[in-house]
């Protein structure tokens, strides 16, 4: 049962790294899919714990460069062998000449893959999130671990998903609220 309404989720507040990772572990045991957790530091296997799947920033990376490299190398064969053909010495200048922007242009390609793939993957630019309404929330950049099951996870119910939390041994479950839109 869904009882989303104007609820963003509902979070925890943990001591420490370990009962942050167990309590990920276990909410995605007992089967809650749009789990977030906040830490101040990275915690090792944390990521796999709430579900983030394989790296997909290398074949981004990979298409990036691949159309910096073949939109460079057409565009400069065209220019000098179609649109603009030079005769030097009885002949057009030949594929080796091309290569130095070429190489550039494919690693800029992946850098900038890269960069937007990182930056719009994280969700970003995101100048608001509900949980930043939480007073407590401020410890997650200091010292504060904390684990948000979402509203609109399949089996997010209100009762039940505080109940859950609340068996895993946090110091506090707070209700997450969205923004009021006017």
């Amino acid at each position: 049962m869904n009882n989303s309404g104007h609820w963003y989720g509902l979070i925890a507040q943990f001591p420490t790294p370990t009962a942050l990772l167990q309590a990920a572990r276990a909410a995605r045991a007992e089967g809650y899919v749009c789990v977030d957790a906040y830490s101040p530091m990275p915690i090792k296997g944390l990521a796999g714990a709430v579900g983030f799947g394989g790296d997909r920033i290398s074949s981004l990376a990979l298409v990036g460069g691949i159309i910096g490299c073949a939109g460079t190398f057409a565009l400069q064969w065209y220019s000098v062998s179609a649109a603009y053909p030079l005769n030097v010495g009885g002949r057009t200048p030949f594929w080796p000449g091309l290569v130095p922007a070429t190489f550039e242009m494919t690693i800029l390609g992946a850098a900038l893959a890269i960069f937007f793939g990182m930056l719009f993957g994280n969700g970003l630019p995101k100048l608001y999130h509900p949980v930043f309404n939480l007073s407590e929330f401020a410890l997650a950049s200091r010292d504060g671990f904390f684990l948000c099951i979402q509203a609109v996870d399949p089996q997010f119910d209100v009762q039940e998903t505080r109940q859950f939390l609340e068996r895993l041994g946090p110091l506090k479950v707070t209700d997450v609220a969205e923004a009021e839109t006017r």
